[in-house]
């Protein structure tokens, strides 16, 4: 069975790469922001890794982490976040969160893949 990846990015071009890209992969599950991931989740859905941009309207990365880290259920499932920022001050924060991983954008797509499969072979 197909491990199931989560990518929230409010950028539709992301979204759209992601899902072409590890689509072959996995079964990819997008959405607009974190408030649309947290409810996707909440709605009896467990992705065995998401991968989530932090600059994002409504919930945006930060808190994303912490609802998740927060959360019994999705606690332990490994996180990429993904910026526009190149910053290790918000690399640090994002790690502090909970995140397993940061990359900036823009990303080469299959660095990403190879990321992910080291997560969930962790995992």
């Amino acid at each position: 069975m197909k491990k199931k990846i989560l990518v929230i990015d409010d950028e539709l071009s992301i979204r759209l790469l992601l899902e072409n890209f590890l689509g072959k992969t996995y079964e990819v599950v997008t959405r607009n922001d974190g408030m649309e991931g947290l409810k996707w989740m909440e709605g009896g859905n467990m992705p065995d890794l998401i991968v989530a941009d932090i600059q994002m309207p409504n919930l945006d990365g930060y808190e994303f982490i912490k609802n998740v880290r927060a959360s019994g259920f999705f606690r332990d499932i490994p996180m990429i976040m993904l910026s526009g920022i190149e910053s290790s001050q918000e690399k640090v924060k994002c790690l502090k969160l909970g995140a397993n991983d940061y990359m900036i954008k823009p990303f080469n797509p299959e660095e990403l893949s190879i990321r992910i499969e080291i997560l969930l072979a962790r995992k």
